[in-house]
């Protein structure tokens, strides 16, 4: 799930939440897309009292962002609330979060 805050600065706080099914399985997530250059270590998610992986980043506005999400190191998945879905080079699909005003 996506929650996204317009700051004053200019910049879009986005919080990222793994869907609960994928949570329930999972020990650890980490968020993975284009603000991280796909460093699949960079973005650790924190997991919760209430079995929820969180994480929150400060985008830039006017943007979109393809991301998913890597679950115990070896499972891709992706955003089901995400904004929209386009086609990656490894026959499947990246999720998508804009920043723009909507």
């Amino acid at each position: 799930m996506l929650k996204k805050r317009f700051l004053k600065s200019g910049k879009v706080k986005v919080e990222f939440t793994v869907p609960d099914a994928i949570a329930a399985n999972a020990e650890s997530v980490y968020l993975v897309g284009d603000f991280n250059n796909w460093d699949e270590s960079a973005t650790p998610m924190t997991r919760y009292k209430n079995g929820k992986f969180k994480v929150t980043l400060d985008l830039e506005p006017n943007r979109e962002y393809q991301f998913r999400y890597l679950v115990n190191g070896s499972q891709w998945h992706n955003d089901w609330d995400a904004d929209r879905y386009v086609a990656n080079p490894f026959s499947g699909d990246n999720s998508v979060v804009s920043t723009r005003p909507e």
